[in-house]
């Protein structure tokens, strides 16, 4: 593969059933109901309002009913994860059914129901009666899930994120709007974030050149699977944002770094083992890995004490993964033809980052303890775009300009400025769990007073810098999957705790000691 170098708008907790003229991309209007939501409303009952709105692109919007599992037992947790990945697929897949037919969609709105949202919805029930049937051998069957199986179609609504659909049912899901941790360096307290993201919508009329060489996508990027010209911000028109948290007394103010490299390498694969382990291709879009070189969807946690590491300290064989940062300047990668390339409508020339940082911090109230080992933390949502931001966690932003960070929009950044994406993981853990249904709920982040929740215990927090050398303007995104449009609140990262035990005492020591380690 070519590895070249180089706020959050606030989001409406809220939706509307609005009339609407749903422009398809390349096709007619459509005049459809448009469920507008700016996030997933639980009530499943908008207020009776109406308006008018025309958009050019659109997607296929599912509740993600792995969310909205209660605790799966161990025994039928594989089944589940496998059976959720399917789901995916027949998203996925029913997406590009979409996409392929938008012109007769155009002509016969019947069509979308008929055509795409119907057998969805159909093999989406079938999936559901499998994961409860699971549940069930081992524990009561879970009830309220054959609500989750309708899906509708959205449209993409960038002044408010939300967007608009017609079909099968309500969107289902949490409230938006909880706060997130900012990345970059200040590493702590993870709900710091709500009403960060001034000016994430200032870049929305601004029409820079999206077109950047993308094959006559008409703006819209990724031969028009997103993103627009409209998910671009330029950093400076943000005002700053970033609000850290204040040190109180006894907190571990040490850090630790490991060097883990840039993916130099090239280690790259479409899957994710914490989410869908033993399914290839279970991500739908392309990951850069550093650190364990043993990681793909088959990896035990045997195969990854025992694999080998891009870490310069060996003690660290921890796997790091993220989706991949494209450059969309019409170059066709070695995966244009392959799953989680351009089969999952991934193209473009994926980007090396020029830095890669992995710092470990400490808890602004107190001591950190030790992760345990194989401890799995996902970090952001793949799915936010359609899933509404209660997990979302991106933060992008440019070299010089940290202290301005966005979440739902992609940096503008000015002449000798870099593209940087960060992540800041949750920092509490159950003390009893590696992993857990949703994966998700074995660890949190910490309250605005930088305290655990009751029940958890600091950790050291991963915070995870990334930075690229592109272009300035608009001409790049980050991988997703298919539906999310390549939307920028849709980034995330993925960790998976393998150091050995020696080395993590001295992680902790290091950071409760308030020293800096390498």
């Amino acid at each position: 593969m070519g590895r070249t170098s180089r706020k959050r708008s606030t989001l409406a907790n809220r939706a509307i059933v609005a009339s609407a003229a749903l422009i398809l991309g390349g096709g007619g209007l459509i005049a459809v109901n448009v469920y507008a939501s700016a996030g997933e409303g639980a009530s499943g009952s908008p207020p009776d309002r109406t308006w008018n709105m025309g958009t050019q692109m659109s997607t296929i919007d599912c509740p993600d009913v792995g969310n909205e599992l209660p605790d799966v037992p161990a025994q039928a947790r594989w089944e589940v994860d496998r059976e959720l990945a399917a789901m995916d697929t027949q998203i996925t897949d029913a997406y590009q059914q979409f996409a392929d037919r938008k012109d007769e969609i155009s002509r016969d709105p019947n069509l979308a129901e008929n055509a795409v949202l119907g057998p969805l919805k159909a093999k989406r029930t079938a999936s559901i009666d499998r994961i409860a049937t699971a549940v069930e051998r081992n524990a009561d069957r879970p009830q309220g899930l054959d609500g989750l199986a309708p899906c509708s179609l959205r449209a993409d609504d960038n002044n408010n994120q939300g967007g608009g659909g017609y079909g099968s049912g309500d969107s289902q899901g949490q409230d938006a709007g909880q706060g997130d941790d900012q990345g970059a360096d200040q590493g702590q307290g993870g709900d710091q974030g709500a009403d960060q993201g001034q000016g994430g919508d200032q870049g929305a009329d601004q029409g820079q050149g999206q077109d950047g060489g993308q094959d006559g996508d008409d703006g819209q990027g990724q031969q028009g699977n997103g993103p627009e010209a409209s998910d671009f911000v330029d950093i400076q028109s943000v005002q700053p944002n970033v609000d850290r948290p204040r040190q109180r007394r006894g907190a571990s103010r040490g850090t630790f770094t490991t060097d883990c490299g840039r993916n130099e390498n090239g280690k790259f694969n479409p899957d994710n083992v914490i989410v869908a382990p033993g399914v290839s291709n279970g991500a739908h879009h392309m990951h850069d890995y550093v650190g364990n070189q043993a990681n793909d969807a088959f990896a035990s946690d045997d195969d990854l004490a025992n694999g080998d590491t891009s870490c310069r300290n060996q003690g660290d064989r921890s796997t790091y993964y993220w989706p991949v940062l494209r450059l969309q300047n019409g170059t066709a990668e070695n995966d244009a033809d392959a799953d989680g390339g351009g089969k999952d409508q991934n193209v473009g020339e994926i980007q090396t980052p020029s830095q890669v940082t992995l710092k470990f911090v400490g808890n602004p109230t107190g001591k950190v303890t030790a992760m345990p080992r194989f401890l799995r933390i996902i970090t952001g949502d793949a799915k936010a775009f359609t899933n509404g931001d209660a997990n979302a966690n991106a933060s992008w932003s440019c070299t010089g300009f940290e202290n301005r960070q966005l979440k739902d929009k992609y940096p503008i950044c000015p002449d000798g400025s870099q593209v940087v994406r960060s992540f800041a993981f949750q920092s509490c853990w159950d003390g009893q769990n590696t992993d857990s249904a949703n994966h998700r709920t074995h660890v949190a982040f910490a309250q605005d007073n930088g305290r655990c929740p009751n029940g958890f215990r600091a950790i050291p927090q991963l915070v995870q810098r990334i930075v690229y050398d592109v272009p300035p303007g608009p001409g790049f995104a980050v991988d997703s999957f298919p539906e999310q449009l390549h939307k920028p609140v849709t980034d995330h990262g993925d960790f998976i705790n393998v150091f050995d035990d020696r080395l993590m005492k001295k992680v902790v020591s290091c950071i409760n000691g308030g020293r800096k380690c390498r």
